[in-house]
């Protein structure tokens, strides 16, 4: 009954979300109107005759963290074909670059009964396996009612997650029931799910992927270009995966550093596509010269404005210090494990909620530095510009913590395997 009524209210405010994702998100960007019948299960699969196991990343955090996973069971069931599915633009393009044709796309089709029928008729996936929690109680129910097994991998739960859950009992013990098995990131998110109704046995403690991450010798090349490109004598940082109102913030703070440091440069790393024009606008306003990566022809500007999609993780390797965003501001901050598995130390803000399972260790190991605000974070550049073997320091140090914690694809792959049928080994 609870999902029935989910459904009701989905169909009653389908015109506004049509509205939302075409006409609003498709104004910022004219991507979000490509494939866009894909969204309502309207899919040319063109799968092999192998049913194939389907993976749910919902936008480019977990594309990036589900690659070395992805990359792994390429090679232990190269007979299966996989079908990764996303929610926005930025997602798609990241599958497109890090797996080109070697995997089957398409986007994740809106949670109407008769979309997620549609698309699993024309797909039938041996397995959905659904990235952190991204939980839809229509295509999990339907997977389970056609006996498609239905895995959510590198699960987490906050507190706060908990409770709006909570608030929807009946539906998330719908959910729940739907669930096959779950890869938790600890006991206390396994706890959290246990609350929502999950039977506990279904739970694995596995770890986060996000910690199995390691540069592969074409990203360290590239590396080596981009210091050799932008001047590995000078000190560089890199602000990956910023927002407004924080985009301004970090220009404040670059301003005070240069005064101390007049040859530093700030690679600015916007997080959504549709900011960078907004960026290299504020910077136009401001004092500081600047030039855009996608342009290729910096002259020592006091900014590199990162306005490509893909080339993160290398950008923060070639840094002396990141900054992850998302943390002066109410985002919860992005995954400061992309820049440690390069050697490179984090600065931080306070609000890094969404990754509550990585910083407590990563600051405890001395990975990453917290600060509260833009005056705290310039100190901390100006103060790790004047003694460089603090950067160094927190880069072994935020490298370290990487290692201690990997493992945890290893165990989500035999999850995986067991689940799936004998013919697909």
């Amino acid at each position: 009954m609870a999902r029935f009524f989910y459904s009701l209210v989905l169909y009653l405010l389908s015109p506004l979300i049509v509205f939302y994702v075409y006409i609003l998100r498709g104004r910022k960007n004219s991507a979000y109107r490509d494939h866009f019948m894909e969204r309502f299960g309207f899919i040319n699969a063109n799968l092999s005759t192998n049913p194939p196991v389907m993976i749910h990343c919902a936008s480019v955090g977990e594309v990036l963290a589900a690659s070395p996973l992805i990359k792994k069971l390429q090679q232990q069931l190269p007979n299966t074909p996989l079908l990764i599915t996303c929610n926005t633009p930025t997602g798609r393009e990241q599958i497109k670059n890090n797996f080109n044709s070697s995997v089957h796309l398409s986007y994740l089709p809106m949670d109407f009964p008769c979309a997620t029928a549609r698309f699993l008729k024309r797909t039938k996936p041996a397995m959905l396996c659904i990235l952190e929690t991204e939980l839809w109680p229509n295509l999990m129910a339907q997977c389970k009612q056609q006996g498609i097994p239905v895995l959510v991998l590198n699960a987490r739960l906050s507190e706060k997650s908990l409770q709006g859950y909570q608030k929807v009992a009946p539906l998330s013990k719908a959910i729940m029931d739907s669930i096959t098995a779950l890869a938790s990131h600890n006991q206390d998110d396994a706890n959290r799910f246990i609350k929502l109704g999950l039977n506990a046995e279904y739970i694995h403690i596995t770890g986060s992927i996000k910690f199995d991450i390691s540069p592969t010798i074409e990203q360290l090349d590239k590396v080596k270009h981009l210091k050799k490109q932008y001047n590995n004598q000078r000190f560089i940082w890199v602000a990956g995966s910023t927002h407004p109102i924080e985009h301004a913030l970090i220009l404040n703070a670059h301003k005070q550093l240069l005064k101390h440091s007049p040859d530093a440069l700030l690679v600015i790393a916007p997080r959504h596509p549709e900011q960078f024009d907004k960026v290299a606008t504020l910077l136009e306003d401001s004092a500081l010269s600047f030039s855009r990566r996608s342009n290729n022809d910096y002259q020592g500007e006091h900014v590199l404005l990162a306005d490509t999609l893909g080339e993160l993780q290398c950008l923060y390797g070639m840094a002396d210090i990141s900054y992850i965003g998302g943390s002066l501001i109410e985002r919860g901050g992005h995954n400061p494990l992309e820049s440690a598995a390069f050697s490179v130390g984090a600065l931080t803000g306070p609000h890094t909620y969404n990754f509550n399972h990585v910083y407590p260790e990563l600051i405890a190991l001395g990975g990453a530095k917290k600060i509260t605000s833009t005056e705290e974070l310039s100190q901390q550049l100006i103060t790790l510009c004047q003694q460089p073997l603090l950067c160094i320091q927190l880069g072994e140090r935020a490298a370290q913590c990487v290692a201690n914690n990997q493992g945890a694809i290893a165990r989500t792959t035999a999850i995986i395997n067991e689940h799936l049928e004998p013919r697909n080994d």
